[in-house]
């Protein structure tokens, strides 16, 4: 059995201390247009805190210039501490752990995936045996302490028949759990991965992330399986790499689909009740309970396999996320849908056999605003379409802001000639540092904050120039598709 595509946030270096509530997170390519392409230089810079996706990865890009498609990550994508700074995530799944930014290490290749399974499988049938030989034992002292008289008390109802209130677990799990599939993908070689996702609308329409369909997106197999155990056959309808968001349709899709109802991500609140659904290690239909830990949570994420970074502004959740959550939704307490379970941070670099980790509580989130629009985009076209501003930024590790390299990719221009960088009066060595009311810390922080607005949106950036600092109006471009 395979495992799932969940984003997991690979862990800083083992010695690294924990980075501060506040920190960046990670940096990726050098170079690379927020929205666009990186710049010439290092090919991967520090690495991005690379997200752990079951099958594919996302990119790090959003434009269509000449600059694209940025170099791909190292081979083996490196650990990396958080120096104080950085939040590593990465999609859990088939794909092997990704990794965080900062000072860099080298991850162990990913060993194959029978140890874990058969980890699982001992530990199970030792509980069983143990469970068989405590009720052998109760069941034997019962009947030799039994003197006809008995002093059970037996409920008056059973589970099965409790009312659940609204708005409880249980209520909001049993409402929402026929809406929700656990999703198989696999390349034509057979090679692949199981991930989780949800009904979009009545015409069988399902999100999830794009590394869980990413095997199945040049012609291999994709299904999904409802709670109640009925299979369809599926066909990637548009998948964005860089946002790490697909839209699947289903074959002869039932006339009775339920889509979730999509809530508000900007609503949300630190501390309010969260609610994941997913298939964590191929365990189908599985519901754990967390709260929002955190907003904006700056996020690149690759599944370490040479594919293109993704990034986001994420929430962050304690609810329990593993492989296989990938694409599950994140529902607030009413039941309504405010993000995409896309990626986990980890402390370890594998475990089990298997080359990869459970949840520590730091989950992230793809925000249901940004995935709802990217979704209804690729159903409208089949093709992404991001934000830009036009300038190819740095995507080191450092807290100061993302600074506009001097040289573009491949040699091109770094700011583009009539682009929204260029109209706002932006130049190569400008740092940003806000954009509208958010701090900028890095290149990645600033892809994932253009990432959540669209094409055609004004924003205010503030950067600094020869020590002083300035603002400027900009309305953001657009490039569509991956390449």
């Amino acid at each position: 059995m395979s495992t799932e595509n969940e984003g997991t946030a690979v862990p800083p270096a083992p010695s690294a201390p924990p980075p501060p509530a506040d920190a960046p997170a990670a940096s990726a390519p050098q170079g690379a247009h927020p929205g666009s392409a990186p710049a010439a230089g290092d090919p991967y810079g520090p690495p991005a805190a690379q997200a752990h996706h079951d099958a594919g990865a996302g990119e790090s890009s959003s434009a269509p210039d000449p600059s694209w498609p940025p170099p791909p990550p190292p081979s083996t994508p490196a650990y990396g501490g958080d120096g104080g700074a950085g939040h590593g995530a990465a999609g859990h799944g088939g794909g092997g752990w990704g990794a965080g930014w900062g000072t860099t290490h080298q991850q162990p290749a990913p060993k194959n995936g029978r140890g874990r399974g058969g980890l699982v499988a001992a530990v199970l049938v030792a509980a069983l045996v143990a469970g068989g030989l405590g009720g052998g034992l109760g069941y034997t002292l019962a009947r030799e302490n039994d003197s006809g008289g008995s002093t059970t008390v037996s409920s008056a109802t059973s589970g099965g028949n409790v009312k659940r209130d609204p708005g409880t677990v249980a209520a909001v799990a049993a409402a929402a759990l026929p809406s929700t599939v656990t999703i198989e993908a696999a390349s034509s070689s057979g090679e692949g991965g199981t991930g989780t996702g949800f009904v979009f609308d009545k015409q069988g329409h399902i999100v999830t992330n794009n590394h869980v369909v990413a095997d199945a997106v040049d012609g291999g197999n994709l299904s999904a399986t409802f709670p109640n155990g009925k299979k369809y056959e599926a066909e990637v309808v548009g998948n964005a790499q860089g946002y790490d968001v697909a839209v699947i349709k289903l074959k002869n899709a039932p006339s009775d689909l339920k889509p979730l109802t999509l809530g508000n991500s900007d609503d949300v609140a630190v501390g309010d009740s969260t609610i994941a659904i997913g298939a964590p290690f191929g365990l189908s239909n599985t519901v754990t309970t967390g709260i929002i830990s955190a907003k904006n949570r700056p996020v690149a994420s690759s599944d370490g396999t040479g594919s293109k970074a993704s990034y986001m502004s994420a929430l962050q959740t304690d609810a329990s996320i593993n492989p296989g959550n990938s694409g599950g939704p994140l529902l607030d307490a009413q039941g309504n849908v405010i993000g995409i379970n896309s990626a986990i941070q980890s402390t370890s670099n594998g475990g089990f056999g298997t080359g990869q980790a459970g949840s520590i509580g730091l989950g992230f989130a793809i925000p249901i605003n940004q995935a709802k629009y990217v979704a209804q985009e690729l159903i409208r076209t089949g093709k992404p379409v991001y934000a830009k501003i036009g300038a190819s930024v740095s995507l080191e590790d450092t807290t100061n802001g993302a600074k506009i390299t001097e040289q573009g990719v491949g040699g091109t221009e770094p700011v583009d000639p009539g682009g929204p960088a260029d109209k706002a009066g932006l130049k190569p060595g400008d740092v940003i540092t806000k954009l509208d009311d958010r701090v900028i810390d890095s290149g990645p922080t600033l892809i994932g904050e253009i990432w959540t607005h669209k094409p055609g949106d004004e924003v205010t950036i503030t950067y600094e120039r020869g020590g002083k600092e300035h603002t400027t109006e900009l309305t953001l471009g657009s490039r569509v598709g991956d390449s």
